[in-house]
């Protein structure tokens, strides 16, 4: 089995650390939102990458553009992630393209009505699909590769919402989906620590082109519970994957990094004041009450 220890020749610039130049990099998901701004960032950093998508039109605009604006290479690829053949395929596809992989970011999402009593079992089975089978068959089809090189780092985008329950949405699939690849990042941790780096990122509320249709009243509860009073930016999110993809993060597996502006630190502590208010039979302090 490869050693998990660093590399002899790491640096000890953490300039240099960060230094993606010649790494290869596979993101899911990649035709907008925080796939792509983690795709920007890690190219800023010298990276080559593959943008997967589904159904966008203009991922190979986007490619071009990160190859104009970067220096790097950058490609497009269709894939299914739900489908295990498409994910094997591709992946092979960008080693060929590239000559090889070093960083699989298995971002793609999706989010459906469903895991309530009247909701389509077909949500379910779509929201499970692409959530957590196809962040299973990433993890699968690179682990082989990092497994065979002695290297990689396959990084998962899990969500806050597989730590809390989300209101006033209703979304008990989407949030068990999230809790389970978390889950997957840390079992994955343990069984690959020899050969690979495992971790997973749990974004808050991001500002995406998707999230523009939300109620407003959904995003003001939303932005109440959350300390920073704010949605997050996708571009907020570049550092935290340019860390656990870089040399930055040799050290670093199974952790689940969460970044939402405060939201699960506030939630949590209301929960905690009113179980404690209700055990002691005493109010709750006004400061940990909703804005």
């Amino acid at each position: 089995m490869a050693s998990s220890k660093p590399s002899s020749a790491l640096s000890d610039s953490v300039m240099k650390m960060f230094d993606m130049t010649g790494k290869v990099v596979i993101i899911t998901g990649g035709s907008g939102g925080i796939g792509y701004e983690a795709a920007r960032g890690l190219a800023e950093a010298g990276a080559n990458v593959a943008l997967w998508y589904s159904r966008a039109t203009n991922t190979e605009d986007l490619a071009a553009t990160i190859e104009a604006d970067f220096g790097v290479k950058a490609k497009a690829y269709k894939c299914s992630v739900e489908n295990f053949e498409e994910v094997r395929d591709q992946t092979a596809a960008v080693v060929k393209d590239f000559g090889r992989l070093d960083v699989m970011i298995a971002n793609a999402g999706i989010s459906r009505p469903a895991g309530g009593i009247d909701d389509p079992i077909e949500n379910w089975e779509q929201v499970l699909g692409v959530n957590l089978d196809g962040a299973y068959y990433c993890a699968k089809v690179a682990g082989e590769i990092f497994r065979n090189q002695g290297s990689g780092s396959l990084i998962f985008t899990a969500s806050m919402s597989g730590h809390i329950a989300n209101v006033p949405q209703r979304q008990a699939c989407y949030n068990a989906s999230k809790a389970a690849v978390i889950h997957l990042a840390k079992s994955l941790a343990v069984e690959w620590a020899g050969f690979a780096r495992v971790n997973a990122i749990s974004p808050g509320y991001i500002k995406t082109p998707i999230s523009s249709g939300i109620p407003k009243e959904w995003k003001d509860e939303w932005l109440s519970l959350t300390p920073m009073r704010r949605e997050g930016d996708a571009s907020e999110l570049k550092g935290v994957y340019l860390y656990l993809a870089s040399d930055a993060s040799t050290f670093t597996t199974g952790a689940d990094i969460v970044v939402d502006g405060g939201y699960c630190c506030r939630v949590q502590n209301l929960i905690q004041a009113r179980a404690t208010s209700s055990d002691t039979n005493q109010s709750v302090d006004p400061a940990m009450t909703l804005a």
